[in-house]
């Protein structure tokens, strides 16, 4: 339950419509539900603007459909990262809305699609290589309430293709820049455009690369001074702190 959802609830108590024994079911399970396996925590929302996102890897299908639909009674949207199609057919038995995105293996349900953020988050890779990670970055901060624009495979080994997105990147509000190999492509990002960079390295690359930390550590080592850094391949938490660097202040919403 958001922020939203909770003053709206309780505007209802106030004025009759909703008993006070059945506000107190519905807030029951808050802050966190406990299902053996998981502890839910459901005042995730309340805190952060958006329910708690469900890390898939490692867990059984049965165990992400349990959670999921234990959130969905409470909350509109569902993130799920990193899980397979087995996970999803278990899920959309719960929520036949749900969605699987091949490309970065996340699972989405987006019943609410208000948008949140001020303007559009660009998410750009050096290579084709890259796109499992931008992807997982893009469906992140599309189910926060983001538009994104997505500019794939213009890495500075051809340095005209990123150049001939200027226009493009300089009218986003926030960037989040993919690359493997040696991770230059975030500096080169940073000196065309005033909007905050965030730079994900991933572990594509030869040898040398060391599984990304090649590119982690240039990035890290960026000149260009409106570049932040997330971990390797963590698509998902860039597409988070984009959203919310982008997201609109709630008196901005209800204008």
């Amino acid at each position: 339950m958001d922020k939203d959802r909770l003053r709206e609830l309780l505007f209802k108590v106030r004025s009759g419509e909703v008993p006070p024994d059945d506000a107190l079911e519905r807030l029951r399970h808050m802050p966190f539900e406990d299902l053996g396996y998981a502890r839910i925590d459901h005042h995730r929302a309340l805190r952060q603007g958006f329910p708690e996102v469900i890390f898939g890897q490692g867990k059984t299908p049965e165990q992400i459909a349990g959670i999921a639909e234990r959130l969905l009674d409470r909350a509109p949207n569902l993130l799920i990262t990193r899980t397979d199609r087995a996970a999803f057919e278990m899920v959309r038995a719960a929520a036949a809305d749900a969605e699987f995105h091949d490309a970065c293996g996340a699972i989405t349900v987006t019943r609410d699609r208000s948008e949140r953020g001020r303007g559009t988050i660009a998410v750009v890779t050096a290579g084709t290589s890259d796109i499992a990670v931008a992807e997982e970055a893009a469906v992140t901060a599309e189910i926060l309430g983001n538009r994104t624009a997505r500019i794939y495979d213009v890495g500075v080994a051809g340095i005209h293709r990123i150049l001939s997105q200027r226009e493009l990147l300089q009218s986003a509000k926030v960037i989040v820049c993919v690359a493997g190999m040696e991770g230059a492509l975030p500096s080169v990002v940073g000196g065309l455009v005033g909007a905050p960079v965030i730079a994900v390295p991933t572990s594509v690359g030869y040898g040398a690369s060391f599984g990304g930390i090649a590119a982690l550590l240039g990035m890290l080592n960026s000149c260009a001074s409106n570049v932040a850094v997330v971990n390797i391949d963590n698509g998902f938490g860039a597409g988070f702190v984009a959203g919310l660097i982008n997201r609109r202040e709630i008196t901005e919403q209800t204008k």
